[in-house]
């Protein structure tokens, strides 16, 4: 197997293409449930890649369907068969959002609003130590610099210098003004926004507080793009137990149309960078 073979990606495409061969056949998820004896659910998941996808299974649904040509079982046995590798962050043990780290890997692009904090792939070791210390105060030590690590391995993306992750980051001016880690880890945190917000595939705008309301108001979350056009965009909202992610069209594009928005209401990217660099110099006194 390829060493770039990414586990999540390969669940999603083998799901999709398993919902078009269902679709081609006229049968609702519950008729293809019942005909293996199984709950609609796992037809469900199977289906939107949230779910290990075993051959077995793909052999199974390719009888219901009816699929003649052994070409493509066989093409989506082997994509099932890679969707049960693992990807480079099940090194690190547990992590419980593993589903959103594998898309991340492979996105060409992400947009994400944060309303409270400095984004993950932005943040420095120290601030992300803090950060994770206070959000989590039952965590183990050893349990924090797992996620410190695999918050720092996220970041190659954005460093890569054959395919990085184009960024573009809405913070709102309280993800500034928030002091993690104390007022030096603040400082640092502000003065390498400032830095990497420089990066051509990197853009930062800041949501003044003298905005007011506005589309961002309900919390944070990212919008995912891909560069094979077989691979739909994603919208990531992270919660507290448990994740959600969009995928249908109308959820993306209302997401997509309330960024704009975001974008359109934050300063440019030369205020933005200039604020963030006074708020910086502000910690320093």
């Amino acid at each position: 197997m390829a060493s770039n073979v990414n586990p999540t990606v390969r669940r999603r495409r083998l799901g999709q293409e398993l919902r078009r061969l269902r679709e081609l056949k006229g049968m609702t998820a519950e008729e293809v449930a019942e005909r293996l004896l199984v709950s609609q659910s796992k037809i469900s998941r199977l289906e939107n890649g949230r779910r290990s996808i075993s051959q077995r299974d793909v052999r199974d649904l390719c009888g219901v369907y009816e699929v003649e040509d052994q070409r493509i079982v066989d093409s989506l046995m082997q994509m099932a068969k890679d969707s049960r590798q693992q990807g480079w962050w099940h090194a690190f043990g547990d992590i419980p959002y593993s589903v959103y780290i594998g898309l991340e890997t492979d996105a060409e692009s992400l947009r994400t609003y944060e309303p409270q904090i400095i984004t993950g792939l932005l943040q420095t070791r120290p601030y992300a130590e803090a950060l994770i210390q206070g959000a989590l105060p039952e965590t183990s030590v050893a349990d924090i610099e797992k996620r410190v690590q695999v918050r720092i391995r996220r970041q190659e993306r954005i460093s890569s210098d054959s395919n990085p992750l184009r960024l573009w980051v809405v913070l709102d001016e309280a993800a500034l003004r928030r002091v993690v880690g104390g007022r030096q880890v603040m400082r640092e945190q502000l003065e390498h926004v400032a830095e990497l917000s420089q990066l051509p595939h990197i853009t930062v705008q800041v949501l003044p507080f003298d905005v007011g309301a506005h589309p961002g108001i309900n919390g944070q979350y990212s919008i995912l793009e891909f560069a094979d056009a077989a691979d739909s965009s994603v919208v990531y909202i992270e919660g507290v137990t448990s994740d959600l992610y969009l995928e249908k069209a109308h959820d993306v594009q209302k997401y997509t149309v309330m960024y704009e928005h975001l974008r359109a209401q934050a300063l440019n990217v030369e205020q933005s960078r200039q604020l963030i660099e006074d708020v910086a110099k502000d910690y320093a006194r």
